[in-house]
């Protein structure tokens, strides 16, 4: 059954940096497209980061220049290291796929705060 577990968060001061992990079972993660989306309260959840298959990136507007996203399909691993962190970066963070999503799992807690 494919599953998608994240990790890495945790509470960092404004500049600060992370890296999060998004392990994937299943046989989809290496032909496929990858996200790293985020969620606040009462919000849905904002795609941020994208990778394809054959590594093309894009970001949205907000974490340009500050996040990088990348895969490493031999561990079956989605990354995205979080640099010059804002308190507005503060949210759940998650990973899925691009296309055919699947049901959201716990997410990983980014918490930006002196």
């Amino acid at each position: 059954q494919e599953q998608l577990v994240e990790s890495g968060g945790g509470l960092v001061q404004p500049g600060g940096s992370l890296r999060l992990s998004c392990a994937a079972t299943g046989s989809r993660f290496r032909t496929n497209a990858m996200g790293w989306y985020r969620q606040t309260p009462g919000r849905r959840h904002d795609l941020v980061a994208t990778i394809t298959h054959s590594g093309d990136t894009s970001y949205a507007d907000s974490v340009k220049g500050r996040f990088t996203i990348s895969r490493d399909d031999a561990k079956n691993t989605l990354y995205l290291q979080l640099s010059s962190l804002k308190p507005e970066d503060t949210a759940v963070y998650y990973c899925n796929y691009i296309s055919k999503i699947l049901p959201w799992g716990q997410g990983t807690q980014v918490t930006v705060s002196s």
